[in-house]
């Protein structure tokens, strides 16, 4: 079974489908009732539902080479997750998220290009797996509307000010480790915020068990499934390659005097006792960049200019300058950019990702003093000039937008196990599994 890759929401794992517990059986009905494994408010979770889940999270294991843990262990650990899915997805449907067949479809559509099929050879992988393409569908709508309830409640009140970049930065690493990438392994014991002395020892008890475990050889991916309360629990607590500015605060100072393959003593955090294994390592270089100094004229269409109308105007004007005609001069009075027109339709140095997509992609294919044909963008038609390009070393812009991105994620990730905590904690939940 292929790994799924979701560009709005990371992963698009677990293709499971609710089952409804049977209503009533008559006598002569020999099928048995769907059991009941956990109530989550006013819903419940199906032992179908649950052996659904557990059948493609083993698969995916297998996939990976990550040892199966005890079924009971590993059951546990799903049915966790599914209570987790249930209650978001009660509160996405309260607060009025919806995700409509269209936005579905593109979804899907962007999951199946990521991996290069068509929709066809996707079906084909999802069901010659044994799994149904309409579960998996709903699925997919599923972690849509989680990932909007997380935008909604956690990620949009998520503010990062330059004062935290300049401390981040401070405080990370300095030399050639800097720009170093790594990837980890993580295994959490969450201690709740509320926890008395004796209940953080008791996981702190917990957490040095774990730990002679894995000192004993025991496979950290397998014991992170069985135990660890982290949101990659179920993926063998991988973390994935994060850059040493990338690194949660707590682990910066450790884990870049780690030797790869080696594991972590116990790091004590307020969110509960982690233990970390350094899995891979690379090292870093500088980031260089290409940059463009670009101008242009922009023609917009309306009412009365329609594209045909605007694509011939700057076939004209461009005629007029590879015969001579100034650049600056037609654009300062032709250009519909009136920024860049009383320049002479100057953009200036222009670093990727700062213009739109379709602007960008004709900048790069023109060589220096080269002008493009007409092209249309969402602003209008366009057409442009390469002065120069030149490759500069952006690391220090580089490092900063990272840190800001690390800070943002952390605090993101930070939030939402409170969140999370919060919203379980306030539901009505029974977990039939420890009966």
């Amino acid at each position: 079974m292929i790994r799924l890759l979701s560009v709005v929401f990371g992963i698009a794992w677990g293709l499971c489908a609710v089952c409804a517990a049977t209503a009533a059986a008559t006598p002569q009905d020999t099928t048995p009732l769907d059991r009941v494994v956990a109530v989550v408010n006013d819903e419940v979770v199906t032992e179908t539902e649950l052996d659904r889940e557990v059948k493609t999270v083993k698969n995916r294991l297998s996939e990976q080479g990550i040892p199966v843990p005890a079924a009971d262990l590993l059951r546990s650990q799903v049915l966790n997750r599914l209570i987790t899915k249930h209650l978001q997805l009660q509160l996405a449907k309260k607060t009025g998220i919806r995700v409509d067949d269209e936005t579905l479809n593109k979804t899907i559509e962007r999951i199946a290009s990521q991996n290069k099929m068509t929709l066809p050879e996707l079906r084909d992988v999802i069901e010659r797996d044994g799994l149904s393409f309409a579960a998996f569908r709903e699925d997919i709508r599923d972690e849509v509307a989680i990932s909007r309830l997380k935008q909604r409640q956690v990620e949009s009140n998520i503010v990062v000010t330059s004062q935290e970049i300049d401390q981040f930065i401070a405080n990370q690493l300095v030399g050639d480790d800097v720009n170093d990438e790594f990837h980890l392994t993580h295994i959490l014991i969450a201690v709740p915020e509320a926890a008395g002395p004796d209940k953080v020892q008791a996981f702190r008890d917990k957490a040095d068990k774990i730990a002679k475990m894995l000192a004993g050889g025991a496979d950290f991916a397998k014991v992170a499934i069985e135990y660890s309360d982290g949101r990659q629990a179920l993926d063998g607590g991988d973390l994935g390659w994060r850059k040493a500015k990338e690194l949660p605060s707590i682990f910066a100072r450790i884990v870049p005097n780690m030797k790869v393959g080696e594991t972590s003593d116990i790091i004590r955090s307020p969110s509960g006792f982690h233990i970390i294994k350094l899995v891979g390592r690379h090292r870093g270089e500088r980031h260089m960049i290409t940059e463009h100094h670009v101008r242009h004229i922009l023609i917009d269409t309306n009412d009365v200019v329609d594209d045909r109308m605007a694509k011939e105007k700057l076939l004209k004007l461009r005629e007029r300058i590879q015969s001579g005609a100034d650049f600056a001069e037609l654009a300062r009075a032709n250009s519909q950019d009136k920024g860049s027109a009383a320049k002479g339709g100057d953009l200036g140095w222009v670093k990727p990702g700062e213009v739109d997509p379709d602007f960008e992609k004709v900048v790069e294919s023109l060589k220096p003093g080269q002008i493009s044909m007409p092209f249309k963008t969402q602003f209008g038609w366009h057409i442009v000039q390469l002065v120069e390009a030149r490759k500069v070393d952006d690391t220090e812009d580089y490092n900063r937008a990272k840190a800001r991105e690390a800070i943002r994620q952390r605090k993101v990730d930070e939030q939402y196990q409170q969140w999370l905590r919060r919203l379980r904690d306030e539901a009505y939940v029974v977990n039939r599994l420890k009966d």
